[in-house]
């Protein structure tokens, strides 16, 4: 074991000795700097001195994104403006913009949790890696491409979108190693396919780095057959440094969340209240390792469960699930709870399905109805009506055991569903128009 991951060995009660040392050390300086949580702590009766152990943290209230943005732009500072070097913001769908602020120290740390992914991934020096994720306010591309750098990669700054060139540079550079979001991957390949080109066999790539977006197994599965490649899931949140955060090993059994740096809890998303290992709930993260911005106890919004075991890696660092979806995905149709993630997961395990979907919700006659698009391939449209009405009872019969009520499944042909180079918009809601 090198001593650039010796850390990600270290024996659980040093990791956790480790947590409390900074859990102590930020709740010090956010009760002394942080405008927010000075003003909690005292209308909660909290203070520093009052926490013993790890399991005092259920004492602080959980932070919100509404906090964040009634905060904005600085109420949750916790150093001096001068020593603030970074800003990025995670933008919601109402409201103001989430401000998330670094020092250098915070954007060093960032990048060492990057590369340390990578390195668990085998990524090393002789690769070459195209980012093609979005610059700028995005937290995932800049984070990412600081990481690479630290970890001694060729970075090339792609950015998302120009699709042609990205294929340009992947086949003049013999780029081995992606940052992508699964849904512009499809995209991706479905581009080369229509310039004559195998992404299998016409490019150099060996690892793609998913994430930005909930997807399913099968599309990961999807994705490393078509490029051949070996796809590791990633997770992180602009409010907790950006990507990260957690990331799979080689076994691809859950994703590392990097405790020396985070706290995770899982709470039951309607009472708060919080969840024993192996329990499906919504993850809250306390940064520990932050100068600029450290929040506690934030509520991510996003439903996975922890690992009740240790890894085969031998790594400690527990592990989160492959994120069911959002607490703000899911959509209620006819009294049923339906996550994006159930339908795509039925669809991705069909060999006629193409790469493209989109589920449409609509009201009729004061009904909710749930209508899924879905592309299937090549020349099944050329073929006979009976063919293809097979296949959409198939669908339809497959998603009715998943979801437990019956969508209407409308089959188009590979090509004619919207694309974006960014991340896919899969739920059209018309219910809302």
């Amino acid at each position: 074991m090198s001593s650039n991951n010796k850390i990600e060995y270290i024996a659980r009660e040093e990791l956790e000795s480790l947590q409390f040392r900074r859990l102590k050390d930020t709740l010090e300086r956010v009760y002394k700097s942080s405008p927010f949580y000075r003003k909690m702590f005292k209308e909660n009766g909290l203070n520093p001195s009052k926490f013993k152990s790890l399991k005092d943290l259920s004492l602080i209230p959980f932070t919100t994104r509404q906090d964040l943005r009634d905060n904005f732009p600085y109420g949750l500072l916790s150093v001096p403006l001068e020593k603030v070097i970074r800003l990025h913001t995670s933008t919601g769908t109402t409201g103001k913009p989430k401000a998330v602020l670094f020092t250098q120290k915070d954007i060093d740390q960032a990048s060492e949790l990057i590369a340390r992914s990578m390195r668990m991934t085998g990524a090393k020096r002789d690769d070459v890696f195209q980012n093609m994720m979005s610059y700028g306010l995005f937290t995932g591309g800049l984070i990412f491409h600081y990481g690479a750098e630290k970890l001694g990669l060729l970075v090339i700054p792609a950015g998302a979108g120009n699709t042609e060139r990205q294929i340009q540079l992947m086949r003049d550079f013999k780029t081995t190693v992606i940052h992508i979001t699964p849904s512009y991957a499809l995209y991706l390949a479905d581009v080369m396919e229509d310039m004559g080109l195998d992404p299998k066999h016409d490019l150099s790539l060996r690892i793609a780095y998913l994430g930005a977006e909930p997807y399913s197994e099968e599309t990961r599965v999807k994705i490393q057959d078509i490029f051949g490649v070996d796809a590791y899931n990633s997770y992180g949140l602009s409010e907790m440094n950006g990507p990260g955060v957690a990331f799979e090993c080689r076994e691809k059994e859950g994703m590392h969340l990097w405790e020396d740096n985070f706290i995770m809890e899982i709470i039951d998303p309607s009472t708060g209240k919080v969840l024993e290992d192996g329990e499906e709930g919504e993850l809250v993260l306390t940064s520990i390792n932050r100068e600029a911005m450290p929040i506690l106890r934030y509520r991510t919004g996003d439903l996975t469960y922890i690992y009740p075991e240790r890894c085969r890696c031998g790594r400690t660092h527990r592990r989160i699930a492959r994120l069911k979806g959002r607490v703000d995905d899911m959509f209620i149709v006819r009294g049923v709870n339906v996550f994006p993630s159930e339908i795509e997961r039925v669809l991705m395990s069909l060999p006629e399905v193409g790469r493209n979907y989109q589920i449409v919700l609509e009201r009729e006659k004061n009904l909710d109805k749930l209508r899924v698009r879905v592309e299937v391939k090549g020349d099944l449209f050329n073929g006979s009506l009976e063919h293809l009405r097979k296949l959409e009872d198939r669908i339809r019969t497959r998603l009715r055991s998943e979801l437990m009520l019956t969508p209407q499944v409308e089959l188009v042909e590979a090509g004619s569903l919207p694309r974006t180079t960014g991340k896919a918009k899969r739920v059209i809601d018309k219910r809302k128009i």
